[in-house]
């Protein structure tokens, strides 16, 4: 029986090819997407990552909390701190640790790697085994600075050249002394790293004297524990903490984990689906392979094999073609994941750089998916062909499925789908969060149940296009009843292309409407031209607002502070405002009082508010961060937002509280509104700083629609492959039918239809059943669309469903493509089949 299983392998090659290309294309959709998914997070992982191998304990601020009225602070890390650590009984050495935001312009202007990945720090003296130089000398005086190669290279800068870039304040151009290697993640993931000498470093960073960290070396023979224990017993422990290097390695890895897990998730998400598409486009294959060959099994049976030995001589073939087909599909896999992160480039999305990652994990997943998922593919209709009796087998008399036949599975089908229907529904009734996980379990439901149920919905929606397949006669005719013969078939193709359409639609439609819900809230909340801005979201200096309001086309300028501050013995973030002109750059509805902002006087959203019981007229006591209590009264109640939300109160108030006042952003309004040429202008005005953001309502919108926009890009990047499996799946399950139908074409030809009419016949078959799965995969998209949207609208008032219809129209014409596209090779096959050759086949 194994060399029987292995001859009929071998000797249709044709069909061997078709079917190893089915299995091919499964394990090549889940092996792509993990092979993609796997890259993503490693890249993202490493761009958080850092190396330890210089440091055996590093010593950090402890941060005071907040009792009481007191507001916590962070003591500071002096040059007797570090030469204290570096006294310590087992420290070979200390090296005081200074970093910040630093954008690095390239010779064109332009920012070098994304704004929360450009990077500052310290050089430490001559020689820091950190950044081994590998061109010039170390930094010295706030003139020199020295580049990771990286960043050297990206930004066309050699040793000697003028570097243009920012800390916080105005454009500087110190020349480039040195370029250095590092293992920080963040470089490798394409950001920058700039150095400069200690002093200079602390003086830009605004920490002058101190340190972020001081990182200390252990002696030959000393424990990394046994020189905690001396930093512990020398050093303050109220002031500092201190950390091993192996913990911080720890640490690190379990908030990297931590922080990706919800990526992860999502991934995993795609790779799940994508296992779910290959496992049907396999087992879709395998049934219609094993019909095919009923005859020839029956006669194995009559020959004197046992039921036993027909189902394991099809297990041995599926073995067969799921090895060879796992191979191929793990290879073409590889490719398909480093054509998808070089996609997501082209989309627009910024993905971090890094070696294509090709776990154990997924080439474990390709062989599962190509041996074991084909054989248990197999094993259901190898055992059904092995107990249908051989003399009726041989003489077709056995009976394909009727539609009674269908009622296990019509139920089934039914029950998943109301459940899935009831889950999510109850699911958009929740509140944020709380209702995403039963939202998930929901669509999981009714996409199973719509699956199931796709084979009783063939026969009506496709009986629905009978009007304008008459059109085209008797091929029209003939390729309705093609598309309905075999309800379970077309099911199968036609799945497919049903869930990535469910997907793309779905996640279209939250696009769309989640777009324009920022965009109300930018137009509604802001009357401003601009809003300035550092590129990491770092604070601004004050000089940026008083640069811009000398300006002669600036009317109006706000800064937004932010400062801590204890309130009823909570802290509360306190946004300081220009309180005679913040009226004319915000719009925010009151609900309660009037917006005035001035002295005593301040505004409050609503949550907060409602959290503490204030109304218009309310006063309460705030204790600020130098320590002085005010009693401030409550003018108005407005409606925040996420752009804009806490209690406003006038800059003239709240800054002579604070030691070193910054502004998280500037909102600017100018005479003539926004313009290229006012954007210019104010650019001009702040030195052309790389660092530092000029953005308008319509950039503000597409910033805070960015995150989503990447997860969108990926879904089209991970869909685009789904649609190619569609259509080489539809491509294999035609051409396996008309395989399947040689004989039935054979007679339509020698009753008269010429090849045009087979030709038109299949394709149109091939239309009906992709648009088919079409409509099922756009009507599910929607839906999904609409719940997650009332998901979405419980934390965003200006959220409003729009349903894109341009956009649900390409997918629809992507399904008629997909169609036409499939039918190409399959319907030319079947008219050049020759009549009498095909009227003799078995």
């Amino acid at each position: 029986m194994f060399r029987t299983a292995l001859r009929n392998v071998l000797a249709h090659k044709a069909r061997l090819a078709m079917t190893v290309l089915a299995v091919m294309l499964g394990v090549a959709f889940v092996s792509g997407t993990l092979v993609f998914t796997n890259t993503l997070s490693g890249a993202l992982q490493n761009s958080s990552a850092k190396g330890f191998d210089q440091v055996d304990v590093a010593v950090t601020a402890e941060h005071q909390e907040s009792e009481g009225n007191r507001i916590g602070r962070t003591p500071e890390l002096t040059e007797a701190l570090l030469d204290k650590s570096a006294a310590v009984p087992g420290a070979a050495s200390a090296i005081g640790v200074v970093n910040g935001f630093t954008a690095v312009a390239d010779r064109d202007g332009r920012l070098v790697g994304g704004g929360f990945q450009s990077q500052g720090g310290n050089y430490w003296g001559t020689e820091d085994a950190r950044y081994p130089l590998t061109e010039g000398h170390a930094p010295k005086g706030a003139d020199e600075i020295v580049l990771d190669s990286s960043t050297a290279e990206r930004a066309g800068y050699e040793v000697g050249d003028r570097v243009r870039l920012s800390v916080d304040g105005p454009v500087l151009e110190p020349t480039l002394v040195g370029v250095f290697t590092t293992d920080d993640g963040n470089v490798a993931a394409g950001g920058s790293l700039a150095l400069f000498d200690t002093a200079t470093a602390q003086k830009l960073f605004g920490k002058p004297g101190t340190y972020d960290e001081i990182d200390v070396r252990a002696a030959a023979g000393t424990s990394q524990e046994r020189l905690k224990a001396a930093l512990d017993e020398a050093l303050p422990g109220d002031l500092v903490e201190t950390t091993t290097g192996a913990r911080l390695a720890e640490d690190q890895a379990e908030a990297i984990s931590s922080s990706m897990s919800g990526l992860k998730q999502g991934l995993l998400v795609f790779a799940g689906i994508s296992l779910f598409v290959g496992t049907f486009i396999i087992a879709n294959t395998f049934t219609m392979l094993v019909a095919q060959r009923t005859k020839e099994l029956a006669l194995l049976r009559a020959v004197g094999a046992s039921r036993r030995q027909v189902t394991r001589s099809v297990l041995i073939e599926a073995f067969v073609v799921g090895a060879v087909a796992a191979v191929a599909g793990l290879v073409a896999g590889i490719g398909i994941g480093a054509g998808l992160r070089s996609l997501m480039g082209t989309l627009g999305a910024t993905v971090p750089d890094g070696p294509l990652v090709v776990s154990p994990g997924t080439v474990a997943t390709a062989l599962v998916v190509g041996v074991v998922i084909t054989m248990l593919a197999a094993w259901l209709p190898g055992r059904r062909a092995a107990r249908i009796p051989p003399v009726a087998a041989m003489s077709s008399v056995h009976a394909q499925a009727t539609a009674r036949s269908l009622v296990l599975r019509n139920t089934l089908g039914a029950l998943f789908s109301a459940a899935g229907v009831a889950v999510v529904l109850a699911a958009t009734s929740m509140e944020g969060s709380d209702g995403q996980a039963p939202m998930g379990l929901g669509a999981v439901l009714l996409i199973i149940g719509v699956f199931i149920l796709t084979p009783l919905l063939s026969r009506p929606l496709i009986a629905a296009a009978a009007p304008v397949l008459r059109v085209f006669g008797v091929s029209g005719k003939l390729a309705r009843q093609n598309s309905v013969r075999n309800p379970r078939r077309t099911a199968a193709t036609a799945s497919a292309l049903m869930i990535g359409l469910t997907l793309i639609t779905g996640m279209t439609v939250m696009a769309g409407s989640l777009q324009q819900g920022i965009d109300r809230m930018a137009s509604a909340a802001l009357r401003a031209d601009y809003v300035v801005s550092m590129a990491n979201g770092n604070a601004l200096s004050p000089d940026v607002d008083e640069r811009l309001r000398g300006l002669d086309e600036v009317t109006a300028t706000s800064p937004l502070r932010n400062a801590a501050s204890r309130i009823d013995g909570e802290t509360e973030f306190l946004t300081g405002v220009d309180g005679s002109s913040i009226g004319k750059l915000t719009e925010l509805p009151v609900t309660d009082g009037a917006f005035e902002v001035g002295g005593a006087r301040v505004v409050v959203d609503a949550e907060t508010a409602e959290s503490h019981g204030w109304h218009a007229g309310s006063r309460f006591t705030a204790h600020y961060e130098d320590g002085e209590a005010q009693r401030l009264t409550v003018a108005g109640v407005y409606e925040g937002n996420e752009m804009i939300r806490g209690i406003m109160l006038d800059n003239r108030t709240l800054t002579p509280h604070l030691d070193d006042p910054t502004d998280m952003q500037v909102m600017v309004k100018t005479a003539g509104g926004a313009s290229e040429q006012a954007r210019d202008t104010l650019e001009k005005a702040l030195g052309a700083n790389p660092a530092i953001k000029v953005q308008d309502k319509e950039d503000l919108s597409e910033e805070i629609a960015q995150m989503f926009t990447l997860i969108l890009n990926m879904v089209y990047g991970l869909l685009a492959m789904a649609v190619i499996v569609a259509v080489l799946g539809v491509v294999n399950t035609l051409a396996m039918s008309v395989f399947e139908r040689s004989q039935e074409i054979g007679m339509l030809r020698a009753i008269g239809l010429d090849r045009k009419g087979i030709k038109r016949m299949v394709r149109l078959e091939s239309l009906v059943i992709s648009l088919f799965g079409g409509v099922l995969g756009i009507g599910l998209g929607v839906f999904f669309g609409w719940a997650a949207g009332e998901l979405l609208a419980s934390r965003m008032a200006t959220y409003e469903l729009v349903l894109p219809w341009a956009r649900l129209g390409v997918f629809l014409l992507l399904a008629a493509t997909v169609g036409v596209l499939a039918a190409l090779w399959p319907a030319r096959r079947a008219a050049r089949l020759n009549m009498l050759t095909a009227i003799k086949s078995e």
